[in-house]
């Protein structure tokens, strides 16, 4: 770690393991609440790992989390981290429509602050649901006065990605000072390749992004956005049988290791909260624009 180099985002999608968008086939909404609630165990042991490291992030937080777990929401909040939302109940920003996302985020939002007494300021997609398919969803997220979104993965994927969208933050509303943050991709070969965290960092070999952050902040000169779930860290969960092998495959191969990778990783570098990223994103875009 040196320090000169850019402090990264570090952030967590606060979610059980059977609210997964690869899950959503197989497990209905309706019986969410009888399942095996691990969610408030698994923030636990991340915010010990932060603690350990001596770093801070953000936690975008369900509402639907939320509303079940003030006490989690409140120590997040004491240990100095930020609260931010994820939404209501991971539903994908374009299947609501317009409408629908506005309700969605509301109430989201409300729950989140009522839950934690903190101010919610920064919003993340479900699934980085916000696309070419969505250009109603940032003037509804600065309609309801947010800061910051981090809800665009600039990459082609098979669940997700936007793939011609800016690689760094930039403003998506003329006028407005709404700043979006992707999560972080790195070129390799006149390609981009996802490289933000998630089943990506789990899966891969801890090599691949230690070299993709290093080519963001030193060859870029620009923080990486880095994100992971808590359900990530937890080995010991139920397993979804009916669920596609590929599914499976993606969530549950090396559950076991990731904590491990979470420690070195927030060694090796810099991190800090997403909304203060966002302010420094934001100042650095209005001086490339003026």
């Amino acid at each position: 770690m040196v320090a000169s180099e850019p402090i990264n985002g570090l952030s967590v999608d606060v979610e059980d393991w059977f609210q997964v968008g690869a899950f959503e086939k197989v497990i209905d909404r309706e019986s969410w609440g009888v399942l095996d609630d691990r969610v408030a165990r698994n923030c636990d042991e991340v915010l010990g790992l932060f603690a350990e490291a001596g770093v801070k992030g953000t936690f975008f937080i369900l509402g639907w989390v939320a509303e079940r777990h003030p006490e989690l929401m409140r120590r997040i909040v004491a240990d100095g981290h930020e609260i931010a939302s994820h939404g209501w109940d991971h539903q994908r920003v374009f299947r609501l429509g317009a409408e629908g996302f506005a309700r969605d985020i509301e109430r989201a939002r409300k729950t989140i602050e009522d839950a934690s007494g903190a101010a919610v300021t920064g919003y993340r997609a479900p699934s980085f649901s916000i696309d070419g398919r969505t250009p109603w969803a940032f003037e509804v997220l600065a309609e309801q006065g947010y800061s910051y979104s981090s809800s665009v993965a600039p990459v082609a994927h098979d669940h997700y990605g936007w793939r011609d969208a800016p690689r760094f933050a930039f403003r998506p509303l003329s006028g407005c000072d709404l700043v979006e943050i992707p999560v972080t991709t790195a070129r390799f070969a006149h390609r981009r390749l996802a490289a933000g965290g998630g089943g990506f960092f789990r899966v891969l070999p801890y090599g691949f992004s230690r070299w993709a952050i290093r080519q963001v902040n030193l060859r870029d000169q620009r923080p990486a956005v880095f994100y992971f779930h808590p359900w990530e860290i937890d080995p010991n969960q139920p397993r979804v049988t009916a669920a596609p092998m590929r599914s499976r495959l993606r969530h549950y191969t090396r559950l076991d290791a990731m904590a491990g990778k979470l420690r070195r990783l927030l060694r090796e570098f810099r991190w800090g909260r997403m909304d203060q990223l966002a302010v420094r994103e934001a100042t650095r875009v209005m001086e490339r624009a003026a």
